[in-house]
């Protein structure tokens, strides 16, 4: 007899699926955040599944904090000409230039890129913004609905979200509010994981384990490149390492692994303790409510 039971895999494709064309049925104007790292990655390769054989019904959407790894950005670019589809790319060193924000003593610019995401929001009419967050990554996302609402000033309350019994689904806004939708809220690291390796998913090479020179700071081991130029002081060494998660080059740092390969990246994934923004995000250790207060302001 023919098992028609979906496997842990295909049923949450098939549940991303379905989010991804409930937006597209019930709001105007969706786009995708898109960041060039794994999780954004797959949301992309489920839109291109979710509407094939036609082409993505919305754009894409880049905040470009200019502190960039050079392989995120031209990965993104490869998938941009390979599903043709539209980029719209919000420049947070624009926005410097502008005046619109300033720098961080810190030199991060995670929290100045919330100013730049909602006025591109605004900007361009979207009234949906797909994020890649996932529940089991940090504490703050945990918190977030599917369907995560936005006030006209672009920031979420997690006391007054709207519940979501049975998987429906409220997409009602009113005029200049929107919502935030994480098609992966079920998903955990080893999901994604294991779909990159069964969907052969094209990914920055930063991902996979190399000979490169790192820097250990306060335990974690941060690539020296012209972001993160050594200090006075501090020595360099050559280790095997990949990244688990990728954000600006400057505060993302890589584990030692050897996992050169999809599947090998699978069983390590498998066997990890820590999430991997616990492991590698110095921007998340400002504090230990740091990404609550920037979802709070309209961050995604």
């Amino acid at each position: 007899m023919t098992s028609h039971v979906l496997s842990q895999l295909r049923s949450l494709e098939a549940e991303s699926i379905h989010i991804i064309r409930e937006v597209v049925a019930e709001m105007e104007r969706p786009v995708l955040l898109f960041s060039g790292g794994k999780d954004s990655i797959v949301m992309l390769h489920l839109a291109a599944k979710a509407f094939a054989p036609a082409r993505i019904p919305f754009p894409i959407m880049h905040v470009d904090t200019g502190l960039n790894f050079q392989t995120v950005l031209d990965c993104r670019d490869r998938w941009v000409d390979r599903l043709g589809i539209q980029l719209v790319v919000a420049s947070v060193q624009d926005a410097i230039d502008r005046g619109l924000v300033s720098e961080e003593p810190n030199g991060s610019r995670n929290r100045i890129q919330t100013p730049v995401l909602l006025e591109a929001m605004e900007k361009n009419g979207f009234d949906a913004a797909f994020g890649g967050g996932r529940r089991d990554e940090e504490k703050a996302r945990a918190k977030e609905r599917v369907f995560s609402f936005r006030d006209d000033f672009g920031q979420w309350d997690p006391k007054n979200q709207r519940p979501e019994i049975w998987s429906l689904y409220n997409g009602r806004v009113h005029q200049g509010e929107s919502i935030r939708v994480f098609p992966l809220s079920n998903w955990t690291e080893l999901d994604i994981w294991s779909y990159i390796a069964a969907e052969n998913i094209d990914l920055p090479d930063l991902y996979l384990a190399q000979e490169r020179e790192v820097v250990d700071r306060g335990g974690m081991l941060f690539a020296v490149n012209e972001f993160t130029p050594l200090k006075e002081g501090e020595t360099s060494e050559v280790r095997s390492v990949r990244y688990r998660t990728v954000g600006d080059a400057n505060l993302t740092a890589a584990v030692a692994s050897d996992a050169a390969t999809l599947h090998e990246i699978v069983e390590e994934t498998a066997a990890v303790r820590i999430t991997e923004r616990g492991a590698t995000r110095g921007d998340d250790k400002v504090s230990e409510a740091a990404m609550e207060d920037r979802k709070r302001e309209g961050y995604f």
